[in-house]
């Protein structure tokens, strides 16, 4: 092995190793925490945080864009399911599954939003979403009035779970349950009052995770 090698390698394990304690960290006091506290859990001086990461945002966006790269790796399991129901519970179980297990993610996603609102990666779905759901309604398995942005809201409700720490990881799947036969098409379901909300106020809305000021 030649010498530069080594500290390449020593190099990328510094930086996953800040990743992986960043998240921890994240989770448990926000984007804010002292970044002298992420270089101590991690094991290095605080210079190697910053040669990593010249500022906090940059650690903060490349946590957010990570994220978005796991979707996208999400995405072909949910398109290339036998059926269109087994794609929707594909959704719901994979995706909410990985939020629960991701509690930083809340703070990530605020932060960024405040960093560049125009910054909407997760818009990308938005045709495999609609893909999905009409597949699944077309077979006549998923009720006809859902739409891709109400199983959102369910995966960041299910998601969500992940602030009870994981402890609580064991027994999400109960409310997986409960929404998934809620989804189903019956002749005797009650219909859904109002219209669905767009793709864009949900994104905005979980974006922010904050109480709204009421206008006016």
């Amino acid at each position: 092995m030649s010498s530069s090698q080594s500290p390449r390698r020593d190099a990328r394990r510094n930086h996953e190793r800040l990743l992986v304690e960043a998240k921890q960290l994240f989770a448990e006091r926000g984007v804010d925490a002292p970044l002298d506290e992420l270089a101590a859990r991690a094991g290095v001086g605080a210079g190697t945080v910053y040669r990593h990461f010249p500022n906090r945002d940059a650690l903060v966006r490349e946590l957010y864009d990570a994220a978005v790269t796991d979707l996208h790796d999400f995405a072909p399991q949910f398109l290339g399911a036998e059926t269109g129901w087994l794609g929707i519970e594909l959704w719901l179980e994979l995706v909410s599954g990985w939020l629960a297990d991701s509690p930083y993610l809340p703070a990530v996603m605020r932060r960024v939003a405040e960093l560049d609102p125009k910054h909407r990666p997760a818009t990308e779905f938005v045709p495999m979403m609609d893909a999905v759901v009409a597949r699944a309604q077309a077979e006549g398995s998923l009720r006809r009035d859902v739409t891709a942005v109400d199983l959102s809201v369910m995966v960041d409700m299910l998601g969500s779970l992940g602030q009870y720490g994981k402890a609580y990881l064991p027994y999400w799947r109960r409310q997986l349950t409960v929404m998934l036969d809620g989804l189903r098409a019956r002749p005797d379901v009650t219909p859904l009052p109002g219209e669905g909300q767009a793709f864009d106020e949900f994104h905005d809305m979980s974006h922010a995770k904050g109480p709204t000021p009421p206008n006016g």
